[in-house]
């Protein structure tokens, strides 16, 4: 028995290590194609792109420590996932609850030592930011990246994934980007089911009087507008007109949406409450409403927070 018991044995252990070494070399396979974050992240950078002022900028590695001077750059980074990594905001910065917490750098003209002394492996900027302020960030030797302008829906998705390249987070991003196109569309569909004949003429006054400021074209307010399924009674070719009181009056808009509410008391008793204004239908039916302001205008996120509740202030029924 023991003539071909051992042998059988032997034979038994030969397959088992032979199975044994097959799995591991299935498991090392599998372990060498999968990739890495770490490594990924790594091949990523440096990272050399075209900001939003047409400078090529070079990012070393993966931002550590960034400065936000602007709040809608704030918000889209906070979103990507890197508010830990924010250790300066701008003074207007109020959204995530968090950036309250976060050392404020200054308004429009910002502090220039303070942002050296944080030492940021980047600073985000804007287009309308002070230019001597940023050769100066510059000069000190940081890396300044300016977030390209944003005036519509296609800009703001362009935006948040230069934010997603230049934080290397472009997975975030587009996730970010797929949500917002996946709920406007949602919007863009209930627009569909009002007829032409039904749209109401919309006034967004977003200054009060007397220097009356309103949305003109190339404005977000003005494709939130279209998109709702309203119509902008401000057919002026540049984004943020002034406008004559008189002027708005003529237009005679069904609803109008205000957004300085956040600042100025009692907003909408203020323009119901005005004299050559009692005929204007949005008066007389009093339609007139005050919406959140950073939800309109900030190129971020919540610009479909925006629509929405700008969809539901004018279409109360079709919204619901």
């Amino acid at each position: 028995m023991k003539k071909w018991l051992l042998p059988l044995l032997a034979a038994a252990l030969f397959f088992s290590l032979a199975a044994c070494g097959a799995k591991e070399e299935e498991k090392q396979s599998a372990e060498n194609e999968k990739p890495k974050t770490e490594e990924v992240q790594k091949e990523a950078y440096p990272l050399t792109l075209k900001d939003g002022l047409g400078n090529e900028v070079t990012i070393k590695a993966k931002p550590e420590k960034i400065v936000s001077l602007m709040p809608s750059n704030t918000e889209v980074t906070y979103a990507l996932g890197m508010g830990d990594a924010v250790v300066g905001v701008n003074d207007f910065d109020n959204y995530p609850e968090e950036v309250k917490d976060v050392e404020k750098i200054g308004g429009m003209e910002f502090n220039v030592e303070k942002i050296v002394s944080l030492k940021p492996d980047v600073v985000l900027a804007d287009f309308s930011n002070d230019k001597a302020g940023l050769q100066q960030l510059k000069d000190a030797g940081l890396t300044v990246v300016a977030v390209p302008a944003a005036s519509s829906f296609d800009a703001v998705y362009d935006s948040i994934q230069f934010l997603g390249k230049v934080t290397g987070t472009t997975e975030e991003a587009d996730k970010i980007v797929q949500d917002m196109q996946k709920d406007l569309a949602v919007i863009k569909e209930k627009a569909k089911t009002i007829k032409e004949e039904d749209k109401k003429k919309v006034f967004a006054e977003v200054s009060p009087a007397p220097d009356i400021y309103t949305a003109g074209k190339g404005s977000f307010m003005d494709e939130m507008i279209t998109v709702i399924g309203a119509k902008n009674v401000v057919d002026v070719a540049e984004p943020w007109p002034s406008f004559a009181e008189e002027k708005a009056v003529a237009l005679k808009p069904d609803t109008i949406i205000l957004t300085y509410g956040y600042y100025t008391e009692n907003a909408v008793e203020q323009v119901l409450a005005r004299k050559a204004w009692q005929d204007v239908p949005a008066v007389k039916n009093k339609q007139v409403f005050d919406i959140h302001s950073d939800k309109v205008v900030r190129p971020g996120p919540r610009l479909i927070e925006g629509v929405e509740e700008l969809a539901k202030a004018v279409y109360p029924d079709v919204y619901k």
